[in-house]
């Protein structure tokens, strides 16, 4: 190892089971800090769990979208300052403020302290605070999972109403800002080459500007089943982070349906339905309440051991800036059946799982069936899946490779040695 580094690793909402934010904060916080770095963790709610060694700095904001009272009415107490009420009103208005508001507390932190670190490295926020950093000398990098842009685009298209079409355009409103700051930053990496590709197109950041660094999994936890224990026949897992049209979960409800007329198939979404929200409605459209279950968030172990016992993996979704479900999959030696969207062929390649065409049910139910019905084409994707897995996306091999661009970006502003 080179110099060893001062990092202050800012997410502003790290929730620990569900999505990938709080995944990547406390993988790379741990891996980073086995290679003799020192990290810190900046989160607001919810919290990150964290490996022992590596400290967390809460940046506490108002929490208007907690659990189980998102767009709540905060009490006048709790309201400290003017970051406070600008969140508050900017939620009022149908705004999502978290990561402006994040980004301009963690600044007020960072900024006294900016002797403390040699890099500091913004998990997805893209907010304005990072500007007073950068204005400030304070090396200040990205990492963009995917431009939020595409998930704006996709939300606006599936949109039933007018109504809903201003109330998205509205609640995206924070994308504009990051496509403005994301340029002015001192680096920018992301996690695929089509997640490259799109940064271009949506955040103005020269493609070739942009370091490419996969994800990845710990391969001693994300591991197959043992030789004797077998897999359930006809279940099939998804796993989603938000019950939104980016996903295709209705996509795979409609497949589930009607492979359901010649196999009793079983679906696990790793995930929660939306009240009202379209999964919800198309379970009662399909008449599906028997065959799907949802877990809602699962922690680590539970989640390799649904991995381990399911018979195929699906990835239905509309786009996929890298997809970590995918290589939590393989590296189970979980079969997989994905779309053809954004950076899943990229990262699944072409042995390791079975590809259909995005939004294209009847492809994804014959691919499904495929699966369903041949041990051996199970046998073949899912060892040809742990192969890859082994070789490309493992979290140390992300740290190392992240820790050698920090180290590029502070010899180009000559803040080595």
């Amino acid at each position: 190892m080179g110099r060893r580094l001062r990092i202050a690793l800012l997410s502003y909402r790290s929730k620990p089971h569900g999505g990938g934010q709080g995944v990547y904060v406390r993988a790379l916080s741990r891996e980073l800090t086995a290679l003799g770095h020192d990290v810190e963790v900046l989160s607001g709610q919810p919290y990150p769990e964290l490996d022992d060694g590596v400290p967390l700095t809460q940046v506490p904001s108002l929490d208007l979208y907690r659990e189980p009272d998102p767009f709540r009415t905060p009490r006048p107490s709790e309201f400290r300052d003017r970051i406070d009420v600008l969140e508050w009103a900017a939620m009022c208005t149908a705004a999502f403020p978290e990561p402006l508001t994040f980004t301009l507390r963690a600044a007020r932190l960072l900024l006294p302290r900016a002797h403390e670190f040699d890099v500091v490295h913004d998990n997805q926020s893209l907010g304005y605070g990072l500007l007073r950093l950068v204005r400030a000398g304070v090396p200040t990098v990205a990492t963009v999972h995917h431009p939020v842009a595409i998930d704006r685009q996709l939300e606006l298209a599936a949109a039933p109403t007018l109504r809903r079409r201003l109330t998205l355009r509205r609640w995206y409103a924070f994308t504009a800002m990051q496509a403005r700051v994301a340029p002015r930053l001192d680096a920018v990496t992301t996690v695929s080459e089509s997640s490259r590709r799109d940064i271009e197109t949506h955040l103005h950041v020269p493609a070739a500007a942009v370091e490419v660094i996969p994800v990845g999994i710990d391969p001693d936890v994300f591991t197959p089943p043992p030789a004797d224990r077998p897999r359930e026949a006809d279940s099939i897992v998804v796993t989603t982070s938000a019950d939104v049209p980016l996903k295709g979960l209705v996509h795979l409800l409609e497949a589930v349906a009607k492979l359901r007329t010649e196999r009793p198939v079983r679906l696990t979404v790793v995930g929660t339905a939306r009240p009202g929200g379209p999964a919800e409605s198309a379970l009662d459209r399909l008449g599906l309440r028997d065959a799907v279950r949802f877990t809602g968030p699962l922690p680590e172990a539970d989640l390799v051991r649904l991995l381990q016992t399911a018979t195929v993996a699906a990835i239905p979704s509309l786009y996929e800036g890298f997809s970590l479900p995918a290589v939590e999959a393989m590296a189970c030696g979980t079969p997989l059946v994905t779309t053809d969207a954004g950076a899943l062929p990229e990262v699944v390649g072409s042995q390791a799982g079975l590809r259909v065409r995005a939004g294209d049910v009847d492809e994804l139910t014959a691919a499904l069936k495929l699966v369903l019905e041949k041990p051996s084409l199970q046998e073949q994707l899912g060892r040809a899946g742990r192969r890859r897995v082994l070789a490309a996306y493992t979290w140390r091999s992300t740290a190392e490779r992240t820790a050698d661009w920090y180290a590029g970006v502070l010899d180009r502003k000559g803040r080595r040695g």
